[in-house]
């Protein structure tokens, strides 16, 4: 069976530094892409989720800014974490069950929740 297209974004990150945070897929799912959900974020969750938040929001910003990117070969998992908040959907309609769904970061929600993905880019 032939898997789906999906595009890799080569030269990003594949996991957090020094934890097994996922941050890519190494090829595509053959069922097809597993649906993005926003998922809800609790003020109880861990100081390490919170920072592989922060790690992969910076990771999208230094590859893509404000520039509208394809899902990809991104984390369906990680990128939940932040759809809906800090990466927002840039294609009407939406498909969150496609490779190839446009998304872009929604910059001041994003600068706002995770102020230390953004230091020393001068914005």
């Amino acid at each position: 069976m032939a898997l789906p297209y999906m595009t890799k974004h080569r030269g990003f990150p594949g996991r957090m530094p020094g934890t097994d945070f996922q941050f890519t897929l190494r090829r595509a799912n053959p069922k097809g892409a597993t649906p993005l959900v926003a998922r809800e974020r609790y003020r109880d969750r861990r100081p390490l989720d919170r920072m592989a938040d922060s790690a992969f929001l910076a990771a999208l910003w230094e590859a893509f800014g404000a520039e509208p990117f394809e899902r990809g070969n991104l984390d369906a998992g990680r990128l939940s974490w932040l759809l809906g908040r800090e990466v927002v959907p840039a294609d009407d309609p939406f498909d969150p069950a496609d490779y190839e769904a446009m998304l872009r970061i929604d910059e001041p929600r994003a600068r706002a929740s995770f102020p230390e993905a953004f230091e020393g880019d001068g914005g």
